[in-house]
């Protein structure tokens, strides 16, 4: 599948991988299938590796249980690589769309000022660095949890006695890899689309999107996502027509 990936890709375009880590098979030793698989794509399959993201889930169970609550031998995960690759050692990206709120540390340097100077580690702090740039570059550390059990996606689902899926996104990870690498306009392409979060998110940000999925009962429970999308269009509409009509 990556190799069909990087040919359809654009030479700006970037291709990120979440996989959790594994442990091996009946011993608390720790599985490197997922740093081997991230080594193939670059050797064999050519991508180069932007970035390593981690997704820091706090509600992450304890597992497996056996070295982790049992005999406890092992710590309890608490994150997952997104592995981020380019086509080319360039893939079009800016930080700026994703910047995070300041710290009221930070916020108190804006107003009270920064003394410009070298410090002790070397690097050196000159008077642009207090300049409000609307907030601050993120690390490639996502914290956000994947415990939601009754959003409008799942209660629909429910309803219309369709299965839903088990192990969706968090709204958060998508998000963010759509607005760091992609401009409005922009195709998103999820080859192993489950409930269609990425879709709804690219739909949001007003990016076209392909969404690949084997389960027909995950792709029908999907279309529940993108009614509030729908409905919210609709209304925008509606508004921007009774605008015009009292012009």
């Amino acid at each position: 599948m990556s190799v069909d990936e990087f040919g359809s890709l654009k030479p700006e375009g970037s291709f990120f991988l979440n996989i959790e880590g594994s442990y091996r098979k009946g011993d608390p030793v720790r599985s490197l299938y997922h740093l081997r698989l991230d080594i193939k794509l670059v050797d064999e399959v050519g991508f180069f590796l932007a970035r390593e993201l981690f997704w820091h889930n706090p509600a992450k169970l304890p597992v497996p249980a056996q070295w982790v609550t049992v005999t406890r031998q092992r710590l309890k995960d608490a994150v997952e690589y997104v592995f981020w690759f380019g086509k080319t050692e360039r893939p079009k990206a800016s930080n700026r769309n994703v910047l995070t709120p300041y710290s009221k540390y930070m916020k108190r340097l804006l107003v009270k000022g920064y003394l410009a100077k070298e410090r002790p580690s070397g690097h050196k702090i000159t008077k642009k660095w207090k300049r409000d740039l609307g907030g601050a570059i993120p690390s490639n550390l996502i914290e956000c949890g994947n415990n939601s059990a009754n959003d409008a996606y799942l209660m629909s689902c429910k309803e219309s006695g369709i299965k839903s899926h088990p192990d969706r996104f968090p709204w958060n990870l998508p998000d963010f890899a759509i607005k760091l690498t992609t401009d409005a306009g922009a195709v998103v392409l999820d080859p192993f689309a489950g409930s269609n979060t990425t879709g709804q998110i690219a739909e949001s940000l007003d990016r076209k999107w392909i969404a690949l999925e084997i389960e027909r009962d995950y792709l029908e429970g999907s279309k529940f996502r993108f009614w509030p999308i729908v409905n919210s269009k609709k209304k925008e509409a509606s508004d921007k027509k009774q605008l015009t009509l009292f012009k």
